[in-house]
């Protein structure tokens, strides 16, 4: 029988908390540096380039890959035969290692968990509780994977109850369009079918922490029924021209991961969960001899990947922009933004609308005539910091709002990740106001350009206060033009067709 100590169990998961914080799986850089060298894509490698800069820039200073530091996700395999030398539950020791991890001062992480979710949402401050799953198992270890999932991600996960005849494959390609490019695309796709509906979630979240191994099983050929789905729905998800932050190319997902579970005869429960660009997992097994803790990857790991705006990038002074400035703006453009924004997103504008319709008006010193907002939650400065990881949040939830901030606040351009809606574009075209879009998975970046920060309104909401920003040459690209032309809907169809005329070519 072996005997584990509470605070081994503590410091094993505080530890894997902070090294995924700032490492990505050696194979997830891998198979994204190999994508990066095939796509042909220019806007597509750019912002592959941006994430395999961010990433060894992430390693070299141990901060966060993503401004949203994801909320933790436990799978604990507890042997039979394991004794505890413990005060606490093994609930109560995990989450007392997330705490550890997420206000560890050295690397401070984002807290994002609110309590309350149909009330208050009270920010818990520290990113506790974790989701855990348990599973008593023999033996006298206790085996734990471990995950942070991000929000833009998580929230494009799509379950189905699908009939037993129905194709799996035609779901999939029907549903991945959308998701749209808010889960940071490319990235891994886990899928499981089967058990029962809350069982097809769990299995499509534990699939993802396995490596990617795509190409591996294309070379030596599939073994299962499994696996040849794998590969024909690899393949034809890539064939629908999505491309890196949804831009269009060759590479919407690096690898796609089935699990399945034996289910009722009238059933096929499915439920598919992305991971983006900042995928983060680790594993370790306690058995007996103290704190299981990760081991440094070697730095050489990472590829030397360089970027370059080019001669034909428009620099930008957000002090004196104005909107007839932007009218020749064009949607793909590479633009470097200097100068003062503000920032906000959903608890900002919540409060920015009841503020307006109650007549009170905004805070003072909250102005956005003529400004652009950009909407992130960033993370606590450490050091000599002026903010942490600051990369964009899924612009997608703000546009309830947009309408109303163009209208009644004088802004005139945002600046986030993914898509906007239809009647969001018409809305930027009405104001001819402008959408910009930077990296997701790009946080630590696209930190380095902001200068200074302070906050300037409604401090309680804590990483949603609306701050102001002064930055030095942030990359950005125009997403929505101020016609309402959007780059997520041209360049998607551009690459599908492209694609498909390559692929008949072959077969001819």
């Amino acid at each position: 029988m072996t005997t584990i100590k509470q605070d081994d169990l503590i410091d094993s998961v505080a530890d894997a908390l902070q090294f995924i914080s700032y490492y990505h799986p050696k194979d997830f850089i891998d198979a994204m540096h190999n994508a990066y060298k095939r796509e042909e894509s220019q806007a597509a490698k750019d912002a592959m380039a941006q994430i395999l800069i961010n990433s060894r820039m992430c390693a070299e200073g141990r901060r966060p890959i993503c401004q949203d530091t994801g909320i933790v996700v436990i799978f604990a395999k507890i042997g039979m035969d394991v004794k505890w030398d413990a005060e606490m539950s093994v609930t109560d020791m995990i989450n007392e290692g997330v705490r550890r991890a997420y206000t560890h001062p050295d690397n401070v992480l984002r807290a994002s968990i609110l309590a309350d979710p149909l009330g208050a949402r009270i920010n818990t401050k520290d990113n506790t509780p974790a989701v855990i799953h348990y599973d008593i198992v023999e033996g006298d270890t206790v085996d734990i994977e471990l995950a942070a999932k991000g929000g833009g991600s998580e929230n494009k996960s799509k379950m189905v109850m699908l009939n037993p005849s129905d194709s799996l494959v035609d779901w999939v390609l029907k549903t991945v369009p959308t998701m749209g490019a808010g889960w940071c695309p490319p990235g891994m796709l886990g899928i499981g079918v089967g058990g029962t509906a809350e069982k097809s979630a769990v299995l499509a979240k534990q699939v993802l922490m396995e490596p990617v191994d795509i190409y591996e099983l294309i070379a030596r050929g599939p073994n299962s029924t499994l696996e040849e789905l794998r590969i024909e729905i690899f393949e034809k998800v890539n064939q629908l021209g999505i491309g890196a932050q949804g831009l269009g190319g060759l590479t919407t997902v690096l690898d796609v991961k089935i699990k399945d579970f034996p289910t009722h005869a009238a059933s096929k429960p499915v439920t598919m969960i992305p991971n983006c660009a900042a995928t983060r997992h680790a594993h370790f097994i306690l058995r007996g001899t103290g704190p299981s803790l990760q081991t440094p990857p070697n730095l050489s790991d990472w590829p030397e990947v360089s970027w370059d705006v080019g001669p034909s990038t428009r620099k930008v002074n957000l002090d004196t922009l104005k909107k007839e400035h932007m009218l020749d703006w064009k949607p793909g453009e590479t633009v470097l933004l200097s100068g003062k924004l503000l920032t906000g997103r959903d608890a900002a504008h919540k409060r920015i609308q009841s503020l307006i319709e109650s007549g009170e008006g905004l805070p003072d010193g909250v102005d956005f005539t003529n400004r652009f907002i950009y909407y992130v939650g960033p993370v606590d400065a450490v050091r000599d910091e002026a903010v942490g990881p600051a990369g964009p949040t899924t612009a997608t939830r703000m546009d309830k709002f947009t309408d109303m901030m163009l209208e009644q606040t004088g802004l005139i351009g945002m600046v986030g990740k993914a898509e906007r809606g239809l009647a969001t574009c018409e809305s930027i075209a009405k104001h001819k106001a402008v959408y910009l879009m930077a990296v997701g998975g790009a946080a630590y970046l696209v930190s380095k350009a902001i200068t200074k920060a302070k906050i300037i309104a409604f401090p309680e909401l804590g990483m949603e206060a609306i701050q102001e920003f002064e930055v030095k040459d942030m990359p950005v690209t125009v997403a929505v033009d101020t016609n309402g032309e959007s780059v997520h809907t041209t360049g998607p169809a551009k690459w599908k067709s492209i694609i498909s005329d390559k692929i008949r070519v072959e077969v001819v």
